[in-house]
């Protein structure tokens, strides 16, 4: 037998396997937004102003991002929604929430770590915990961003489609679920973040603040918030 033979085969083989992969590919290729198929929705409607005993904190100015930073964040996101909150007990929470409808492989939600590193800040920590609310409890991510004296817990989750999801890997699943149905999921990011130095008190006040809020949003909209399961 030539010696060249089995290098020939093996080439061939992998000839193959990428072009079934690239046709694969192409058959999968997701054309219908989901976004475009359910009934619209307004995150400034969607989540209220007042709930429980949180209410929205005027005496704190909103400091918008540079007209180059809004531009960029105008090509990922169709919504976005920041707001401070503040309770009886003089506790403020921020609450920010980004809505993509495209979360196709060209457009993904951006995650926090890099969003507040770019702006010079360190993460000093970086967990996965599970927060519980009366209705149910899903995977967050916990950090906390510092720079100089300032020290900013933060919590946050992402929503693929109606799933909750966090890992690279835990978004391209659910990706691909979608993807053999022909469907473009749409995607939503909610990061909620505070500026205690106790970094324990800070996620409970976060744990309170949204199991609050996902009390006060009707049964049919919540799984926007918190994922179908």
């Amino acid at each position: 037998m030539n010696a060249k033979t089995p290098l020939l085969r093996t080439s061939i083989v992998l000839a193959a396997l990428m072009f079934a992969a690239t046709a694969l590919a192409v058959v999968l290729r997701p054309t219908i937004r989901l976004a475009e198929q359910g009934p619209k929705f307004d995150l400034e409607t969607l989540v209220p102003k007042t709930f429980g005993e949180w209410r929205i904190d005027d005496s704190l100015p909103l400091i918008l991002p540079a007209p180059d930073v809004q531009a960029a964040i105008d090509k990922i996101y169709n919504q976005t929604l920041a707001r401070s909150y503040i309770n009886s007990r003089g506790q403020r929470i921020m609450l920010s929430i980004a809505y993509g409808g495209d979360q196709s492989d060209s457009f993904k939600l951006h995650r926090p770590e890099g969003c507040y590193a770019g702006q010079g800040f360190q993460i000093v920590n970086n967990t996965t915990s599970r927060l519980t609310t009366a209705s149910s409890a899903f995977p967050v991510v916990n950090l906390v961003a510092r720079l100089n004296r300032r020290n900013e817990p933060i919590t946050y989750w992402m929503v693929i489609g109606d799933q909750v999801a966090l890992s690279d890997f835990e978004i391209k699943k659910v990706k691909l679920r979608y993807a053999l149905r022909g469907e473009i999921p749409d995607g939503i990011l909610i990061r909620i973040s505070s500026l205690f130095v106790d970094e324990q008190e800070a996620y409970e006040v976060h744990r309170e603040f949204t199991d609050a809020l996902v009390k006060a949003i009707s049964p049919e909209n919540r799984w926007r918030l918190i994922g179908a399961g």
